[in-house]
């Protein structure tokens, strides 16, 4: 199923796949001296494991071998991941994953299965999905790459939207987040609210291709070097950044910045920027992007946010994490009193993926 249309409990299978895809991937960049000169049959792609039919047995019903197989495919189609690139191994670490979600959106279809969604709230829902895509064509497009129809998707959105209500309402005060809290995270976390100095600065940028050669770079200084004295003979810094900036990202507002650490540039950049008085322009400094003109135009000294300043941050921190640990815990206890019961084979300790817990 494409993630772009899937219900946040559908794209929980997508998103345990991509985590087994990823930790893969991230073993074998950060072990490349373990990288065999010859082909290691061990890792190949091997014939697979067969899967037992059915799968699991949730409260008596029973979650058939071609369904998991239908959504590992979907998921593997959403990751853009051929199931060809996958041994044997990780495949079974998938499957794990894709019915662990299955098991728990089972429990939960049964138990929100009385909870009224509006028509206005799916239709929300699918406008912004919309609103994701450059043209209804190309949703379209998407649909049937996916095997998906719009009715499928509001489908899905809607026992989504049950289900997510579900939760809330079992939820109660448990992610109510007080003063006291808040308060309490602020002083045992005094080094998060350290804001070193900061500048503002506005730039104009004069492009220069990693590839260019003297000659063009010659010319792209020799036009900064006339923007700058066009500045100091008293031009508007911001309309000639609008006029001839390369940065699509600042020039609309007349190359400015706002404020930005000195880690957040490039070195040259930001040693020259740091070193300049409010006011100040530039010689063009030469960086990794070309020729930039650099004007400052405020600093702000380190800092310590105060707690009243931080206040509503922290609170939002902290009652996502309340969250995420309530719902941890409640479906938890949905499927521990529930009757369940998983026929695939067990997966090593080692190999044996997180379970993902939906949101609400």
């Amino acid at each position: 199923m494409c993630a772009s249309f899937a219900a946040p409990m559908k794209s929980l299978r997508l998103a345990s796949l991509a985590f087994l895809i990823i930790a893969v991937a991230s073993v074998h960049a950060a072990n490349p001296k373990d990288t065999p000169d010859k082909p290691d049959k061990s890792a190949a792609p091997s014939s697979d494991t067969p899967l037992p039919d059915p799968v699991a047995v949730v409260d008596g019903t029973p979650i058939s071998k071609a369904d998991l197989e239908k959504e590992f495919a979907n998921a593997l189609a959403s990751a853009g991941k051929p199931a060809s690139d996958l041994t044997d191994a990780q495949k079974q670490q998938g499957y794990h994953a894709i019915l662990d979600d299955m098991i728990v959106d089972r429990l939960l279809r049964k138990l929100s299965a009385d909870v009224k969604v509006n028509d206005a709230d799916v239709d929300k829902t699918v406008a912004q999905i919309k609103s994701q895509f450059p043209s209804e064509d190309k949703m379209n497009e998407e649909l049937k790459k996916n095997n998906q129809t719009l009715d499928k998707v509001k489908d899905n959105i809607r026992t989504s939207l049950k289900e997510q209500q579900w939760i809330e309402s079992q939820l109660g005060d448990k992610t109510a987040v007080t003063d006291a809290d808040a308060k309490d995270f602020y002083d045992k976390n005094a080094d998060k609210f350290q804001v070193p100095d900061e500048v503002r600065a506005s730039h104009i940028l004069f492009a220069v291709p990693q590839d260019a050669k003297p000659d063009v770079v010659a010319e792209k200084e020799k036009l900064a070097k006339k923007t700058e004295a066009r500045i100091k003979k008293g031009e508007d810094f911001a309309k000639l950044a609008t006029e001839l900036s390369d940065d699509p990202g600042s020039k609309a507002t007349g190359g400015d910045l706002n404020f930005f650490t000195h880690d957040r540039m490039v070195p040259e950049f930001a040693d020259q920027a740091f070193k300049m008085k409010v006011g100040e322009v530039s010689d063009p400094v030469k960086t990794q992007y070309g020729f930039h003109i650099i004007k400052v135009t405020d600093k702000k000294a380190a800092r310590t946010v105060p707690f009243d300043e931080a206040k509503e941050k922290i609170e939002s921190y902290l009652k996502e994490s309340k969250k995420r640990e309530a719902v941890t815990a409640l479906l938890a206890s949905v499927r521990a009193k529930a009757d369940v019961k998983v026929n695939l084979a067990p997966l090593p300790p080692t190999a044996a993926l997180p379970p993902m817990a939906p949101q609400p």
